[in-house]
């Protein structure tokens, strides 16, 4: 029987909308859904390869390419990480829960080159649990300046002053 805090959070999930978009999402990705624990849905053998993860989470929708007995078998804590990010969405109000992540997820990769060591998100549904490592932190100074170095490049070009002076010619054709 799901507990208090379960029923809570699907209720805030469906209110949201995020578990109706997960619904959709699943459905258009080919997956088969079905009920899962706590009042989830699983849906499984999701065919599209964007997110590319084992299983991500909308709402209280775990979608996954696999079945449940082969994330079972490959990561056995991985359903309750996954639930934990059930109750994340419930607790930033659905969708705001999207920009929340990915903020956290480059704020990670700054700190540390992995998009999940240090991901606020990823950090409390619990990283071993999800198949991440912690990852010490690197200085953040060097990679702001390799980013500046690498922004620079890209607005100025990496070629000559005379770069493009051909583009728009044609060759004469009196040879």
């Amino acid at each position: 029987m799901a507990s208090r805090a379960d029923r809570v959070r699907h209720l805030l999930n469906w209110v949201n909308l995020s578990t109706p978009l997960g619904l959709g999402i699943a459905a258009a990705g080919g997956a088969r859904i079905r009920r899962g624990p706590a009042r989830s849905f699983l849906a499984d053998h999701y065919r599209w390869r964007f997110p590319a993860a084992g299983a991500f989470t909308v709402g209280d929708v775990v979608i996954s390419r696999h079945d449940r007995d082969t994330l079972r078998a490959r990561r056995p804590g991985l359903l309750d990480h996954e639930l934990a990010h059930s109750r994340q969405w419930a607790a930033c109000l659905g969708l705001p829960f999207l920009p929340l992540y990915v903020a956290s997820m480059g704020w990670s990769w700054l700190r540390t080159g992995d998009r999940a060591a240090r991901s606020v998100f990823e950090r409390h549904a619990g990283l071993a649990l999800g198949g991440y490592v912690d990852v010490p932190t690197r200085p953040v100074g060097p990679v702001l300046a390799d980013g500046a170095r690498a922004l620079r490049a890209i607005v100025t070009g990496r070629r000559g002053l005379d770069a493009g002076l051909d583009v728009g010619t044609a060759p004469d054709p009196r040879g």
